[in-house]
């Protein structure tokens, strides 16, 4: 758990900085960016390995990233790499984004579905959760058989199930309780 109290230290600290130079958004654009580029499984690998020599790691982060980066995200990398965080940098990056986004009231949610919304579907539903969160919702839908008609909206660590299993549990346990 250490490893992410670290991660949500340093997403701050950059957020902070970020925040009083006035350049969010830039850090959020470089970050996006360093996401696709840990998904390569040769960088991830790089960037996460204890034996490659820090000075070595810094070069060569230097290198790949130089002309990508605003000067402000590149100090945050080669800064975290001195002090040999940069394994922490995946974790890193989420609660940065997280960070941007409460301070945008946006909530990232994503819809688990048996079968694919409509766009009106899509539409309604956005609706529905904006009025109950008073938030901006980005909503990420996700096509998932097991499901078996309904869906599964979550946010963070909050679960809203709507999904014909749920509401066959509650049925029966209203039942069970002589209320249905």
């Amino acid at each position: 758990m250490h490893g992410m109290r670290a991660a949500y230290r340093y997403a701050l600290a950059l957020f902070s900085v970020a925040e009083d130079l006035k350049k969010l958004d830039e850090v959020t654009k470089d970050l996006e960016y360093l996401v696709k580029l840990i998904a390569v499984r040769e960088f991830c690998l790089f960037l996460t390995s204890p034996v490659i020599k820090t000075e070595k790691k810094k070069r060569t982060l230097s290198n790949i990233l130089q002309g990508k980066m605003s000067d402000i995200t590149m100090r945050f990398i080669l800064l975290l790499t001195s002090r040999g965080r940069e394994a922490l940098l995946p974790d890193v990056i989420p609660q940065y984004l997280a960070l941007q986004d409460k301070r945008l009231g946006i909530l990232r949610v994503t819809a688990r579905t048996a079968v694919k919304f409509t766009q009106e579907e899509e539409r309604q539903l956005v609706q529905q959760l904006e009025r109950v969160t008073k938030k901006q919702i980005l909503l990420t839908s996700v096509l998932d058989p097991s499901l078996r008609g309904g869906f599964l909206i979550r946010y963070g660590d909050t679960v809203w199930d709507a999904s014909v299993k749920r509401q066959l549990e509650r049925f029966k346990q209203q039942w069970i309780e002589g209320t249905a």
